[in-house]
């Protein structure tokens, strides 16, 4: 019989550490399925866009960086629907889904011969992404009990930010000298071993029997789920319009061999890894307060990288500090979604990646427009440095408006209303 995570058999803390490793492997699919194609990007570049490439690289370089920005949309689009849609769903039977779904577009995506092609097959493989990490989020901060929703979140996330430090570095490497097919073949072969493993050691646990698609589209009713929306698509951008342009601002800007990529890439997931925990353990005490230090953070290591990109030591001290603070904003901007949706959980639990990746298409679109525009491909720099600042100013409206409502409360005695919007019954205290 399989243990239920509220049933009468209490799960074991070797069970539950099992439980919670196979979660993360499926982010470390994830990540490697979202990231690899930014090392790739000349390459795939020069093998789909072959004409354009003899002709600019510069520009064929740019045009492959749609491939991203698709991947990005489907995630934007199947986050909400997935999630409202099977909200009601046994959760572990809906994870097994969505790694199906995974396996059968990356495969999609490896054998699709044309660009357009590969944009859909992009597209669609990225359509389980948001529900996934939603829907594991939940799961795992089921399994790691009261007051630790932020570390349960960023527990799954940490198969993303590992998959940054050895996932993605290794199947770039083995792209440059196997294809980037081939990188695409292992990446779904990761996300099938992931099926085997949550299969075998997620304890089953039953959807919200509450739940209906028109309570979780609630939540879009609400202001604060807007603001805070709009926080990580905006703010959250700041490091995607570098990222996505890694590989040549290594090659170009600093001179270092294409075979050096893989080795910047794993600096950065160092930084994604260190920032994330320390993200999770910060939005289980002040989700505020943490996010605008490290959009601050964000903002010096922008500024730090526009200056010293010419230089190695430069560079990677600046992608590590870039990538540690994006990172860290993650799990924090999820907890405050969680917080400001109030019932509508599920839904709030993916509406984050949404918004993520609303921030990596637009990222990857406006710098590679800037890029194309012949400003350098260290113009994104620039790019994510004005949106991190508008994250910062969306943070800063969102918190006002929650003052605004307690003061309203108390000029009109009501309990509710001096509540900050963000606390939820199951939720970890804000501040």
């Amino acid at each position: 019989m399989t243990p239920l995570i509220d049933g009468p058999t209490k799960l074991s803390s070797a069970r539950i550490r099992l439980a919670l490793l196979a979660l993360a492997l499926g982010g470390f699919g994830i990540g490697s399925t979202e990231f690899v194609a930014m090392g790739l990007l000349p390459n795939i570049a020069h093998d789909l866009l072959p004409q354009l490439y003899a002709a600019s690289p510069t520009d064929a370089n740019a045009q492959a960086g749609w491939i991203i920005s698709a991947y990005a949309l489907g995630v934007v689009v199947g986050a909400p629907t997935i999630a409202a849609v099977a909200a009601r769903w046994p959760r572990k039977k809906l994870l097994l889904w969505l790694l199906v779904a995974f396996t059968v577009g990356t495969l999609a995506s490896a054998v699709a011969p044309t660009f357009q092609l590969v944009m859909v097959a992009r597209f669609v493989s990225a359509l389980p992404h948001g529900a996934y990490f939603g829907i594991a989020s939940l799961v795992a901060a089921s399994l790691m009990g009261p007051g630790k929703r932020g570390r349960g979140v960023a527990f799954v996330l940490s198969g993303l930010t590992i998959a940054n430090v050895i996932g993605v570095p290794t199947i770039t490497w083995i792209g440059q000298h196997s294809g980037w097919r081939i990188a695409y073949l292992v990446v779904a072969a990761i996300f099938a071993l992931t099926f085997v493993a949550v299969a075998l050691l997620v304890p089953w646990q039953a959807g919200d029997a509450k739940a209906t698609m028109r309570n979780e589209l609630r939540a879009f009713t609400r202001l604060q789920v807007w603001v805070a929306l709009l926080i990580g698509a905006v703010g959250f951008g700041g490091f995607f319009a570098v990222y996505t342009y890694i590989a040549p601002i290594v090659t170009t800007i600093t001179g270092m061999p294409e075979s050096t990529v893989p080795l910047v890439l794993v600096l950065a997931g160092l930084g994604m890894t260190i920032g994330n925990i320390l993200g999770g353990r910060a939005a289980d005490h002040s989700v505020r307060r943490s996010m605008l230090l490290f959009f601050v953070i964000l903002l010096v290591g922008l500024a730090a990288l526009w200056l010293t990109a010419s230089t190695v030591v430069g560079l990677l001290i600046s992608v590590f500090v870039v990538s540690g603070a994006c990172s860290a904003l993650s799990p924090t901007i999820q907890t405050r979604l969680m917080d400001v949706a109030r019932d509508s959980q599920s839904i709030a639990a993916a509406l984050n990646h949404s918004a993520l990746n609303i921030a990596n298409a637009a990222g990857a679109f406006f710098g590679g427009l800037t890029i194309a525009a012949g400003l350098g491909y260290l113009s994104p720099v620039v790019v994510g440095g004005l949106l991190a600042l508008g994250g910062i100013a969306l943070a800063l409206i969102s918190f006002g408006i929650d003052r605004s409502r307690i003061r309203r409360g108390v000029a009109t005695g009501s309990v509710a209303a001096q509540r900050p919007a963000e606390r939820t019954p199951v939720s970890a205290p804000i501040d």
